[in-house]
């Protein structure tokens, strides 16, 4: 355990947090493409064992050697949760890539699993240890406290979620570029109307590209103008007609209005 936190340490180090180890391929799951390998290596798989076998469920970002945010959504307590990480395809045993157990899970107190539409879609897991940082696995970079991205600012949803409604998930990770949609805009009767909130992000709805089952819990990464990636929402839901409907965005907990409850809950856990 020493050795492992002082090589955490070392390689922490010479990382700066938010930088891609590999430069993405920025072209436009549902309606993306596949990533470059390890461009972006905060993304996680969050998996649960059934009969033996593992699982993908969600996607999820590291925020420290041994915290992962999530969706709230995503977790049961009647399952039991590992973490993959440094991953671009989820059958292969990849070098320099690891599953790491969850020890502990902590969905925000005023989650509501039946009305999803009110907020507060956010968890933090606890891995049972510290994870070596690497050039394929590394820390979020996340932005500031209150920070509210305009309206049509670009950004990337990452994940293996379904390629299409209804369709078949991936096994390499895959990457959407999609707009964020301001609230004024998202909040109106003929988009997502009272179902969001200003703890959101809503981004996409052209009827091409968008999250869908199986990215739940993943990364929004958007670029700030230092060049770093930032994470600034989880997602969270879409619509029942379909993931890439017209106007109806892909809807993200807004990370921005959650440091201090993240800050908080790792913390005290």
């Amino acid at each position: 355990m020493i050795r492992t936190l002082l090589l955490s340490a070392l390689v922490a180090g010479a990382i700066s947090y938010g930088l891609a180890a590999s430069l993405p391929d920025l072209g436009r799951v549902v309606g993306g493409q596949e990533a470059v390998p390890n461009s972006w290596p905060w993304q996680v798989s969050l998996q649960y064992t059934s009969s033996g076998r593992w699982y993908h469920t969600c996607g999820g970002f590291l925020v420290a050697t041994n915290w992962v945010v999530t969706a709230a959504h995503c977790i049961s307590n009647t399952l039991t949760y590992r973490v993959v990480l440094g991953r671009h395809s989820l059958s292969t045993a990849e070098p320099g890539s690891l599953a790491v157990a969850v020890s502990k899970h902590i969905v925000h107190e005023n989650w509501d699993p039946n009305q999803i539409s009110q907020g507060n879609d956010i968890a933090v897991l606890k891995l049972a240890s510290h994870v070596a940082l690497s050039y394929k696995i590394q820390l979020a970079q996340l932005p500031q406290a209150g920070t509210i991205l305009p309206n049509n600012y670009p950004c990337y949803v990452t994940g293996w979620g379904r390629l299409q409604t209804g369709g078949a998930s991936p096994d390499i990770l895959q990457q959407g570029r999609l707009l964020v949609v301001d609230f004024a805009t998202c909040s109106k009767s003929s988009w997502w109307g009272s179902a969001v909130k200003t703890t959101m992000i809503c981004a996409g709805g052209d009827g091409v590209i968008s999250s869908c089952n199986g990215d739940s819990g993943g990364p929004l990464n958007c670029q700030a103008d230092n060049g770093q990636w930032q994470v600034h929402g989880i997602v969270s839901f879409g619509s029942t007609l379909g993931c890439n409907y017209p106007r109806k965005p892909s809807v993200f907990t807004r990370v921005s209005n959650y440091i201090g409850w993240i800050n908080s809950a790792i913390a005290n856990n």
